[in-house]
């Protein structure tokens, strides 16, 4: 069964050091030293826990002066997950769209103004692109294949304020719907992962 919005609460409760500014991608058919290579990365020493990331990142960028993002990445299944603490490669479309040659690429972002997007594409080719709190407005080829799903898990269509926005979590919900992978608290928390830096500008 799909998962909605809902089931994703707990990122912001647990995880508030990340939650105000991430970007979260999953790319099925490249792995992590394959992306590395792609994203021209340069290898960073291994970290242990999404707070010890977010810790990380900060250092990093202080140290390159904003030169250079630090991307935390560990393979789930047949996905190599890549997680951004303030970061934003994932949904850019002229480097996402490149580096997604031959493979699934499903990304999604969200700063600490509010500012969102959601990215699907498969092989360079945009099939979804949208600000989760604004899921009317989408773009891609056919913009509307996942509408059906995105009204089931807690994107909100009308014109009314939800009582409760679950913008960001449905974009975790609908992410595990492309992709088959949760992201859960364990995986999180325990994971050891491979970290390399990518120049941002």
């Amino acid at each position: 069964m799909t998962k909605s919005g809902a089931d994703y609460a707990w990122f912001e409760d647990d995880f508030p050091d990340i939650a105000e500014a991430y970007c979260f991608t999953l790319v099925r058919g490249l792995s992590p030293a394959e992306l590395m290579s792609r994203l021209e990365g340069r290898p960073e020493a291994p970290v242990q826990g999404i707070a010890a990331v977010v810790d990380a990142t900060f250092a990093q960028y202080d140290l390159e002066e904003g030169d250079r993002q630090l991307v935390a990445m560990t393979t789930v299944g047949s996905w190599t997950l890549l997680i951004e603490p303030n970061g934003y490669f994932g949904v850019t479309e002229e480097r996402a769209l490149p580096a997604s040659a031959g493979a699934s690429w499903v990304s999604h972002f969200v700063n600490i103004n509010g500012v969102g997007t959601f990215l699907w594409a498969e092989d360079q080719v945009l099939r979804l692109c949208f600000d989760p709190m604004f899921p009317e407005d989408r773009w891609g080829a056919p913009p509307d294949e996942l509408l059906d799903v995105m009204q089931r898990i807690d994107f909100h269509f009308d014109d009314d304020d939800p009582e409760t926005d679950l913008s960001s979590p449905a974009a975790f919900a609908l992410a595990e719907h492309l992709t088959g992978v949760a992201i859960t608290p364990a995986l999180l928390q325990d994971t050891t992962f491979t970290c390399t830096t990518i120049r941002i500008r």
